[in-house]
């Protein structure tokens, strides 16, 4: 009878155990489903009545895979990842650029540098769609929860490609208005006033790690977990503290306190994954992209204005 059953076994109740399992019990499994606690409950029933065994052990704490469920679990991982395969290289088969393309990148980059660029883009490509996903963290590219990511790293993931478009410089600012005479750059008497830093989700961006090396406890007046927040608050004379030059020469009322910091700066990088590298619109993308950070690379890198 077991047998009969498995016949009928269909992708639907694979990914059901999956995802009872990533989520540890029925109500968040329905939550991810779109579906209410009874209906996943009645499948589950259905399913260990017609295999004949015990998919879960359930205990206070939630559901547990037994043997036969964690085989089934990690088949469903496997099947998923073929159709996501699958999806990626028929992507990577698009013989011209149109359609949507899903970019990922932060918050800092694309008020300050990327809207315009993806407008200029838009307009070069009318038959293209953007959807832009802000978050600090990068996606996952291998289960397409991106095309492309843009981002400011030294250390891209292995398992992507991409180029290298320009160095994000960083240096030290504060309000003009509180510096009548400019001191001299570097000086000893700025780490003797108050300062504002990265929260600790940043704590590894090197100007950071600057701040918290150099600054007494007791001088770092504010911190925040956004460099867009990092710029407010310099901005408005919270204190001094370590920027992206790009940010800081587009607000008149900063003024540069120290050199570009080359121990501050981070790559700015376009990512995807080699499936879609051969896309036509993801080529097409990536390649306009980089020519037009390339004509920001001197703002970029702190030694001018932005180009227009």
């Amino acid at each position: 009878m077991a047998k009969q059953q498995q016949q009928h076994l269909d992708w639907d109740d694979f990914r059901l155990v999956k995802v009872i399992a990533e989520a540890n019990g029925l109500a968040g499994a329905a939550d991810r489903l779109g579906v209410n606690h009874s209906t996943v409950f009645r499948r589950l029933g259905q399913m260990e009545e017609g295999l004949g065994v015990k998919l879960f052990e359930r205990h206070r704490t939630g559901y547990i895979l037994t043997p036969a469920g964690e085989e089934m679990a990690a088949l469903a991982e496997q099947m998923e990842e073929n159709v996501t395969s699958f999806t990626r290289k028929l992507a990577g088969q698009a013989v011209a650029p149109a359609g949507e393309l899903r970019i990922t990148t932060n918050d800092t980059l694309l008020i300050h540098l990327l809207t315009p660029i993806f407008n200029r883009f838009l307009k070069a490509c009318p038959e293209m769609r953007l959807d832009v996903v802000l978050a600090n963290q990068a996606l996952n590219l291998s289960k397409r929860d991106a095309d492309v990511a843009i981002r400011a790293t030294d250390n891209p993931p292995e398992t992507l490609v991409g180029r290298r478009v320009a160095t994000i410089s960083w240096a030290i600012y504060g309000r003009a208005v509180d510096f009548p005479e400019p001191p001299s750059m570097d000086a000893p008497e700025l780490y003797e006033r108050p300062w504002v830093a990265l929260g600790d989700n940043l704590a590894s961006l090197k100007a950071a790690r600057f701040v918290q090396d150099r600054v007494a406890p007791e001088l770092i007046a504010y911190r925040v977990n956004t460099v867009l927040g990092l710029a407010e608050a310099v901005e408005a004379g919270v204190g001094i503290g370590p920027l992206p030059c790009f940010i800081a020469e587009a607000k008149p009322g900063l003024i540069r306190l120290s050199e570009v910091n080359p121990d501050f700066s981070a790559g700015l990088w376009l990512l995807t994954h080699p499936d879609l590298r051969q896309s036509a619109r993801v080529r097409a993308f990536m390649d306009f992209m980089a020519t037009e950070i390339g004509k920001q690379r001197k703002w970029i890198e702190g030694g001018g204005k932005r180009a227009s």
